[in-house]
């Protein structure tokens, strides 16, 4: 019997992650996808739903940490791992503590909000009664591009609405304003 590195374990949930992610991007959302994994099975997966639901904890990581509390029947997912495509904000990353996760590995860094090692790191704070363990940056080139291809397409989408506002208002066809 071979055994699988954590490596190569951390791809294979980070891609079923990214799959995740996918779902959230097909429903204009931002594409963040996160999964829950115990003794090496998945016992939750989901996507952002933020706008979807109109829920500002719609998060892909918060979503799949409820949903695995609710399979196991308890608030406690110790020896669980969050795989998730976007390091977590301060909000899942707090929940992430309370839920007295094991670890969490994420893929693309979160420069702007991310609470496990670019703004924050709550996994690590020994003030706080639980600290967990954090692998950065696995699969992050597939995480990051899949984000940055997202908010180049809608800004291109946002633009094009845009023009077509300005050309409805000035009674001229959207082309005629981009010449």
């Amino acid at each position: 019997m071979e055994l699988i590195s954590s490596d190569t374990q951390d791809i294979k949930f980070m891609c079923l992650a990214i799959a995740e992610a996918r779902k959230a991007e097909l429903l204009d959302e931002v594409p963040i996808g996160a999964v829950v994994v115990r003794d090496g099975e998945v016992i939750a997966a989901a996507y952002n739903r933020r706008e979807t639901d109109a829920d500002p904890a719609g998060h892909a990581e918060f979503l799949a940490m409820k949903q695995a509390s609710n399979k196991l029947g308890v608030w406690r997912l110790s020896g669980c791992t969050v795989y998730v495509t976007l390091e977590p904000c301060i909000m899942c990353a707090g929940l992430m503590h309370q839920a007295r996760i094991d670890r969490c590995v994420f893929g693309a860094f979160d420069p702007k909000a991310g609470a496990l090692g670019s703004l924050y790191q709550v996994n690590a704070d020994e003030r706080l009664n639980h600290v967990f363990e954090v692998t950065p940056g696995v699969c992050e080139e597939d995480c990051a591009s899949l984000l940055q291809t997202f908010f180049r397409e809608k800004r291109k989408r946002n633009k094009a609405r845009k023009v077509a506002a300005r050309a409805e208002e000035a009674n001229e066809p959207a082309a005629a304003i981009n010449e």
